[in-house]
């Protein structure tokens, strides 16, 4: 007898529960009655961790999937544009300059995967010094101050490639409506106490401590529940691979810091500032920014940390108070066990350097969808796909936030200097920067098509933070230099109409909030 599947119970709200929530019952058409049906059981005690508030444009597809006004979207969570990253200090200064890139998250006018500049860039056939900007025009779009996009362009298209940053409380409060009142959810406020299994080890049913719903059944679960996820550790105990030896990284104290001057620009980039035993990230939303400290507890203590925090802030970081927040590095040997999935905390977390959070429980609850098995007997096949596909992207995602320290020059602390150790970098990356240090990074390092960090992201980083390629050997072989001085001054030209045109991003905001997008 077949095992239908037409009942999914999500465990955990915050944004990876009503996400996937979103995402499931959007694409599944759950107002439909006869369609699979999504209850999402939130526990009324546990606040949001809510650490980061950065993410990447996969998520402009997902709220227009999922029948989201962008300018209401932004305007009850506080969001402003982000057009990607800004490192500061992540290498030893030069002539007393604080060094500084950009990680935009446009790429060149074409795909490197077609036709990279970064070679012809190494061999200086580039008029500007910097990477990010000889190859692209956001950097230059985010030193202007600049937003991505003006208030004609309509919602969800972009001039410039763009995500959000958010106010990720609100973020979830404003899906759990859309969900409850527009996608069919049905919402349930109760603490899990225990899952009940059949004879075949799969979960027929989680009980809760709320007299109307005494046990919630399913045929197919999926656990948000966090960093001691319900389904996963408690009731399965599947293991947790501790990245702590590679991700040093496992504690952040975080501030909510209001505009003294509500004119105040606001960046469209994340400033990531390097610190002796860490780093700072600096959010700004459209209210206040959010300002926190990344650290490793083994090379500091918490109050030298939140010294250095309020040092960075200033003066408006007096009477302000910091929250403490503990981070569990890792992730889950399986990501998907009987008829049970793990998003988000509950499958794995590295830090937040590259705001990849976000992105991993949207591309989880995408992939869920897309291969949505309708009896319990097609499990297996999707289950085993679904843990090929997340165990590399974890450790793709690992391998490219340690790229961040273990190429720095760094070595004024024993952080900076064990970040660089062989001991600390993962062998796989290894390899690769060996084989960089001569051939710079092509198509062919990046083959699977689920890759999180995409050729171009790692030549930003690479050759942002002065990666010694040495093409000497074969320097002859790139034989299209003409092409790709013409690439460079298209940038160039670009980037100047572009600085001419686009709004500042604060003024782009104010229209945004008062008036919205023009409509498609």
């Amino acid at each position: 007898m077949s095992h239908r599947v037409n009942q999914v119970v999500i465990i955990g709200g915050g944004t990876a529960g009503w996400l996937t929530a979103a995402v499931l019952s959007s694409q599944l058409q759950s107002t439909n009655k006869e369609a699979v049906q999504v209850t999402l059981v939130e526990s009324p005690n546990i606040p949001i961790l809510g650490v980061g508030e950065g993410t990447w444009p996969n998520l402009r597809a997902t709220l227009k999937q999922i029948g989201v006004s962008e300018a209401e979207f932004m305007k009850e969570c506080d969001a402003t544009f982000k057009q990607g990253a800004l490192f500061c200090n992540w290498m030893k200064p030069v002539n007393e300059q604080t060094h500084q890139y950009y990680h935009p998250l446009n790429t060149v006018f074409h795909s490197s995967y077609e036709f990279s500049l970064a070679p012809y860039w190494l061999l200086g056939h580039s008029e500007r010094s910097r990477y990010d900007h000889a190859v692209a025009t956001q950097s230059l779009v985010c030193e202007a101050g600049l937003g991505p996009k003006e208030k004609t362009t309509p919602e969800y298209q972009a001039v410039q490639e763009y995500s959000y940053h958010l106010n990720a409380n609100k973020f979830a409060s404003f899906l759990t409506k859309h969900c409850t009142e527009k996608l069919g959810v049905k919402y349930i406020q109760a603490n899990v106490l225990k899952a009940n299994r059949d004879g075949d080890d799969y979960v027929t049913s989680v009980t809760t401590d709320s007299e109307q719903y005494d046990a919630i059944c399913g045929d197919l679960f999926v656990d948000c529940s966090g960093t001691t996820p319900v389904l996963f550790e408690q009731t399965y105990h599947i293991p947790w691979v501790d990245i702590s030896d590679v991700i040093l990284n496992d504690t952040a104290i975080a501030m909510q810091v209001p505009y003294a001057d509500p004119e105040r620009d606001i960046a469209s980039h994340t400033i990531m500032t390097a610190q002796d035993n860490g780093w700072i990230w600096d959010i700004g939303l459209y209210n206040r920014r959010g300002v926190g400290h990344v650290f490793s507890s083994k090379h500091t203590d918490i109050k030298t940390a939140e010294k250095q925090l309020r040092d960075y802030i200033g003066q408006e970081a007096e009477d302000l108070t910091a929250r403490v927040i503990p981070l569990k590095l890792g992730y889950r040997e399986k990501f998907w066990h009987k008829n049970c999935v793990a998003i988000g905390m509950s499958a794995g977390f590295v830090e937040p350097l590259e705001a990849s959070a976000i992105y991993l429980y949207d591309a989880a609850a995408k992939m869920l969808a897309d291969q949505f098995p309708r009896t319990r007997e097609s499990m297996q096949y999707v289950e085993e796909k679904f843990n090929r596909s997340f165990n590399m992207r974890m450790l793709r995602t690992i391998d490219f936030i340690k790229l961040h320290y273990c190429i720095s020059d760094r070595d004024d602390s024993a952080y900076w200097r064990d970040n660089c150790s062989n001991k600390t970098i993962p062998k796989a990356l290894q390899q690769r920067l060996l084989h960089w240090k001569e051939h710079p990074p092509t198509k062919y390092d990046f083959d699977n098509a689920w890759e999180p960090f995409n050729l171009d992201s790692y030549l930003y980083v690479l050759y942002g933070m002065k990666y010694q390629t040495s093409l000497a050997h074969n320097q002859d072989s790139f034989i299209y230099s003409d092409k790709a001085k013409a690439k460079f001054r298209d940038v160039s030209m670009m980037a100047d109409k572009l600085v001419t045109h686009l709004p500042k991003h604060r003024d782009l905001l104010k229209k945004v909030y008062q008036f919205g997008f023009t409509k498609i």
